[in-house]
């Protein structure tokens, strides 16, 4: 018997704004060469991310049967998948139960594509999902100029680098469905440190740092959360999309205690700040004590929580529960009323560190700014799930510290110290 051709399949899907005008993407891959051996994507109008999301999988799946047209049964294609969306790929494992009635035709028409024993699914990074995201991005562009996708004006596939894909791609040997060695191999290619080759046999393996290029000295940022204000106690989301508050008296005494610290210190050689006002004032505080100038960036600022904005998460649940139930779910979610995705606050957050870091490499920097773009950054550097990010604790005028080295590494030092405060 032929035994069947497997390929990993990558799926992603898009709304800007959640409902809004939508896409989705997918690529078929080699799993032994990394090789791009279909691509899918379209404009669906209007739609959620989830939905979104599941039309990209279902798109993915018939590419893949597609590539296999006379085969069937036993002989079909055994495919696994790899979405950044944990709704997804929850629900099409059998782990979570799909209580959307828009998500319940979509989970059975993707069921229906091939046999559950020939498909896995696997959960990973939106890092990891570039391709797929960008042709979700390149069907919502044309989408926007009234056309729909075309696979000769894609260069979706140009962006990634598929050597490096390969290495993380679940092997094609084994028993169908059996990806625990995939999952092993994946994991020491995701741990492998940047620019290191896999070892190949016969060679010796580098023990220890002794070997290591002298990188020089970091960019460190110290990430510095704002003061509290008269929102904070209360638990209130505060954003970049409502009041704009001041800093309380406790912030202030918060500022102040800060910039007691960092004086203390001396190493502090920079000063940025997001452009919202409690941000300002602490920098200010530090800057006044330090003799220091601060520079405002604003892809620093908290996110836009839209409708929450003042809310408590109690008074949310109680006003837009399903709204909240999928912004828990996926990252992508935006809140209700237009506000940002965790997603589109990472991508901003990201372009903001990697233009911070070019400008002070090398050097020490205050960063102040909110709990959103901290933890995004902490994220980013250990390479955390995004639903890591409510999974930390920041305190009011915390400290954490990441340091960006010159070959894109980063090390997280410090995360919610509030020792200065006492």
């Amino acid at each position: 018997m032929t035994p069947p051709r497997q390929f990993v399949i990558e799926a992603d899907g898009g709304s800007r704004g959640n409902p809004g005008p939508a896409g989705y993407g997918a690529v078929v891959i080699d799993p032994v060469t990394g090789e791009t051996l279909a691509e899918a994507a379209e404009y669906i109008g209007v739609a959620t991310n989830n939905v979104a999301e599941y039309k990209g999988l279902i798109a993915g799946l018939r590419a893949a049967k597609a590539l296999v047209p006379d085969a069937s049964g036993d002989g079909g294609p055994r495919v696994h998948v790899r979405m950044d969306s944990k709704l997804v790929v929850e629900q099409m494992s059998g782990r979570w139960k799909i209580k959307h009635p828009d998500m319940k035709p979509l989970a059975a028409e993707a069921a229906r594509v091939l046999p559950a024993s020939a498909v896995t699914y696997e959960w990973i990074p939106r890092e990891e999902n570039k391709h797929a995201d960008r042709l979700a991005n390149e069907a919502m562009d044309a989408g926007k100029r009234g056309r729909q996708w075309e696979p000769s004006s894609s260069t979706a596939a140009l962006d990634t680098p598929r050597s490096s894909v390969a290495a993380a791609l679940p092997p094609v040997s084994g028993p169908p469905g059996d990806a625990a060695a995939g999952a092993a191999r994946a994991r020491a290619a995701l741990n492998r440190p940047a620019g290191e080759t896999p070892q190949v046999a016969g060679e010796t393996p580098q023990v220890g740092w002794g070997a290591a290029p002298d990188l020089g000295a970091p960019a460190t940022f110290l990430l510095l959360r704002h003061g509290e204000t008269a929102l904070t106690p209360q638990k209130r989301f505060s954003g970049s999309g409502g009041t704009d508050p001041e800093l309380s008296a406790a912030g202030r005494r918060q500022a102040e205690c800060a910039a007691e610290a960092f004086a203390a210190r001396g190493t502090v050689q920079d000063i940025v700040s997001s452009p919202l006002r409690r941000c300002r004032e602490t920098a200010g505080a530090v800057a006044a004590r330090l003799g220091l100038e601060v520079r405002i960036e604003d892809g620093l600022r908290e996110t836009d929580f839209g409708a929450w904005e003042g809310l408590t998460f109690g008074e949310v649940r109680e006003r837009h529960r399903a709204d909240l139930d999928a912004w828990l779910a996926s990252a992508k979610a935006a809140p209700t009323g237009g506000g940002e995705s965790f997603a589109e606050v990472a991508r901003r957050v990201a372009a903001t560190r990697d233009r911070l870091t070019a400008r002070h490499a090398g050097r020490t920097v205050l960063v102040v700014t909110h709990v959103t773009p901290i933890k995004t950054l902490v994220r980013l550097a250990l390479g955390a799930p995004p639903e890591s990010l409510f999974r930390m604790e920041l305190s009011a005028a915390s400290l954490s510290t990441v340091a960006y080295y010159a070959d894109g590494n980063a090390s997280v030092r410090l995360l919610n110290d509030t020792s200065h405060l006492r």
